[in-house]
């Protein structure tokens, strides 16, 4: 069952321009109504045009109206959700345990919603082919790279994740046209990751981008665009908990499609990280 089309619209109701807005307001508010309409019915509902739906569709990055409805019907048809809880003062560790758990599965489901499956083949393609991929993240999301990085290490794909800038852009001034730079800022706007994206398109050299669902510099400025959820999370989240999990899963989702695709080599190479991690193991127990 394929869902996701309110939280799409509900991710993207405050970037669309007004004669969209309109329209995706009524769909969250009327879902029931939106999937038995046509494009001219809901036009008429909304005092709009259908150049208006169809631009809608198109913002929130769906190939037309029917995609948008199969999707919002997947969303009725689906369990109710719990939404996002806030901690409150005097919690004890099994209610924040709860809470945890609740916030980090809706977060992964929201995101696992917003995937483009095009745009996901697209990077998976582009990364296996790339003779190197540079992650790059500033404070919270330069620890999503690192782990992008070590995956990929582990499969023998040549990876790199440095949060210095400079150090970045030498890696880019000297990259080959088969690399990859992989720009990661949840908010889209990070004038360092922007920086670096900009460098790369001038060098020629081919970007992705993972950031939050929607417009954004970063995202505007990569050939391939993935996307995490951004959802009205609780506000007491200073480490970035569920957009940070939401990063990971992205990059698992990359990681197991690229294994997938190369499923003896992949194994052979995690069997040999295996073997090399277990003999220092060894020898620093002095066998």
């Amino acid at each position: 069952m394929v869902t996701g089309g309110l939280k799409m619209v509900e991710n993207m109701l405050n970037q669309l321009p007004a004669s969209e807005r309109k329209i995706a307001q009524y769909i969250l508010a009327s879902p029931y109504e939106m999937v038995d309409s046509t494009v001219s019915e809901l036009a008429r509902k909304t005092d709009s045009s259908g150049a208006a739906v169809i631009r809608l569709c198109k913002s929130l990055g769906l190939k037309g109206f029917q995609e948008l409805k199969v999707r919002v019907v997947g969303d009725l048809n689906k369990p109710k959700e719990h939404g996002y809880r806030d901690i409150e003062r005097g919690e004890t560790p099994q209610m924040i345990v709860q809470k945890t758990l609740s916030n980090s599965i809706q977060s992964l489901r929201d995101s696992s919603e917003v995937i483009n499956y095009d745009e996901l083949e697209q990077a998976v393609s582009a990364l296996l082919k790339a003779r190197n991929v540079h992650f790059f993240g500033i404070g919270a999301s330069h620890i999503i790279a690192t782990d992008a990085q070590q995956k990929l290490l582990r499969i023998n794909k040549g990876a790199t994740s440095f949060s210095d800038t400079h150090l970045v852009a030498t890696l880019v001034a000297n990259a080959n046209k088969d690399d990859i730079v992989f720009g990661i800022s949840f908010s889209g706007e990070t004038p360092e990751v922007i920086h670096v994206m900009k460098l790369a398109k001038e060098q020629g050299i081919k970007t992705i981008s993972l950031t939050k669902y929607g417009p954004s510099s970063v995202a505007s400025l990569a050939d391939i665009k993935l996307f995490t959820s951004y959802s009205t999370e609780a506000p007491f989240r200073s480490a970035a908990t569920s957009s940070r999990l939401a990063q990971l899963f992205i990059i698992d989702v990359l990681f197991l499609s690229m294994a997938t695709e190369q499923y003896e080599g992949t194994v052979e190479s995690i069997d040999k990280t295996r073997a090399a991690i277990q003999f220092l193991k060894d020898q620093s127990a002095g066998k």
